[in-house]
């Protein structure tokens, strides 16, 4: 698709199969004349002389003159639509049929079936909203939580935009306040402003992004789950303890050794954070190529995880642990680490009390670290998961929000945001050590740069933005 391809027409159905109503938007130049061609209102004017933002009843027919269907259409003139275009969308059932009908009548009249993303990508292009904007729309669209929600619905109302406008702005002041000394060079008695007030200002931008690049890993976390890494020996019970978070067979479970060979992801939401369950291959010394691969791949889902699950057979907890706390330990620096001792059904509490047979747990394992929490539960039984879902939320600890909070979610803002950032430290090294007025001012206008790729001033190339809206439903 030709990105700068918008003087046709275009039509898409807009909605998913299976509902009671199905809408079908048309968007271009003749989006309302070939609607025309094809609908028939009950009463009154065709399209062409209705007022916009009205509904207007009546019916689909086919070029012999059969009623394929009674619909409502919506009509939109540009630029007051969601594209910039005229427009309109014809609601009608939501039989897959008469949908594909409506669309073949369309195309027949002159219309081509749009990609993805393309309604959003006009409306970017025709400035209707940036780039930002226009991406955080097909993250409102894969929202699945509240926050994800919030999140993707502050970004679509421009937020975002909001913060890197006055970013824009004191950049812009700092760039001036630069260039103005440049081109007065040979004035020394004229000064517009001394070097602390312009590290002043340099401080307060370099401020601001480093905070929106620090939301980065709240915002990724809210947006694709918080990584859980299951690790441990092979059969001390990980694909047992993900189906039972799961509340469903989704690892294959058995007594042989080696049994889970890849890595299993699946998500759930636990008190309203998503989290992201990563099964492993058990670690263990083997000869087989395949295991062998499956178990490199654990030790990098582990590096990955912002949780650690360390699942170990409580039958043989100190033995396991030993094996493993050399290959396991230093991998959980800097993350949150849960030992789970599995199993403790086969347990007898006939003596002691669970929480006494825990401690004797805890005691035989060497040189626990202090920050680990220790748990004990019967994945087989689903004994004891409530308290490993609450531990979970509590190491999550991701804030609420509001659709007021800029938290950055992308990443293609987190990396533009980063290098923006490396930029205006160069500036800050510049004016420190005096440098001359032309070097530090190629930072600022780097910074500038990186800043407007977020919103799509500096975007120019089709390849780059085909590639934002090729992940975009087709009908947005």
């Amino acid at each position: 698709m030709n990105i700068l391809q918008t003087e046709d027409t275009i039509c898409a159905i807009a909605t998913a199969q299976g509902g009671a109503i199905g809408t079908i938007r048309v968007s271009g130049p003749e989006a309302i004349t070939l609607t025309d061609r094809i609908f028939k209102p009950v009463s009154g004017k065709p399209l062409a002389e209705r007022a916009p933002y009205t509904l207007t009843f009546g019916h689909i027919l086919s070029p012999e003159g059969e009623i394929i269907d009674e619909v409502l259409v919506s009509l939109f003139r540009a630029p007051h639509s969601y594209t910039g275009q005229d427009s309109t969308e014809i609601s009608c059932h939501g039989s897959s049929y008469i949908l594909q009908q409506v669309m073949q009548l369309l195309i027949r009249q002159g219309c081509r079936a749009a990609g993805p993303g393309e309604y959003t990508q006009r409306a970017f292009l025709n400035g209707k909203m940036d780039l930002s904007q226009a991406e955080a729309v097909a993250d409102l669209i894969a929202s699945t939580s509240a926050a994800t929600h919030r999140m993707a619905m502050n970004q679509m109302r421009g937020g975002f935009s909001r913060e890197l406008a006055v970013l824009r702005d004191k950049l812009l002041h700092l760039t001036s306040l630069m260039e103005l000394e440049l081109d007065f060079s040979d004035h020394e008695e004229l000064e517009f402003a001394d070097r602390s007030e312009l590290e002043d200002i340099a401080r307060q931008i370099e401020q601001v992004i480093y905070h929106l690049v620090d939301t980065f890993s709240v915002g990724n976390a809210l947006k694709n789950g918080v990584p859980v890494a299951i690790v441990g020996e092979t059969n001390a019970g990980k694909s047992t303890l993900l189906n039972a978070l799961l509340n469903e067979e989704r690892a294959i479970v058995s007594d042989i050794h080696g049994t889970t060979r890849d890595v299993i992801e699946d998500t759930m939401n636990l008190g309203g954070i998503t989290f992201r369950f990563i099964d492993t291959a058990g670690i263990r010394e083997t000869t087989d190529t395949i295991e062998s691969l499956g178990i490199e791949r654990s030790f990098q889902k582990l590096d990955q995880a912002d949780i650690v699950l360390w699942v170990i057979d409580a039958t043989c907890a100190e033995e396991q642990y030993r094996q493993l706390a050399d290959k396991i330990l230093p991998r959980c620096e800097g993350k949150h680490l849960v030992i789970v001792l599995n199993k403790a059904d086969l347990f007898s509490s006939a003596d002691s009390s669970a929480d006494e047979q825990l401690d004797r747990l805890k005691a035989a394992l060497p040189d626990l670290p202090e920050d680990a929490c220790v748990l004990s539960l019967s994945a087989k039984q689903k004994e004891g998961l409530s308290q490993l879902q609450k531990q979970l939320v509590d190491f999550a600890a991701l804030p609420d929000l509001s659709q007021n909070d800029v938290v950055v979610s992308n990443i293609r803002h987190y990396e533009a945001l980063s290098r923006a950032l490396e930029a205006i430290h160069r500036v800050q090294d510049g004016l420190a050590m005096q440098l001359s007025g032309d070097l530090v001012s190629q930072d600022l206008r780097e910074c500038l740069y990186h800043l407007g790729e977020i919103v799509g001033g500096t975007i120019e190339t089709d390849e780059v933005l085909g590639n934002i809206f090729k992940h975009f439903c087709v009908g947005k």
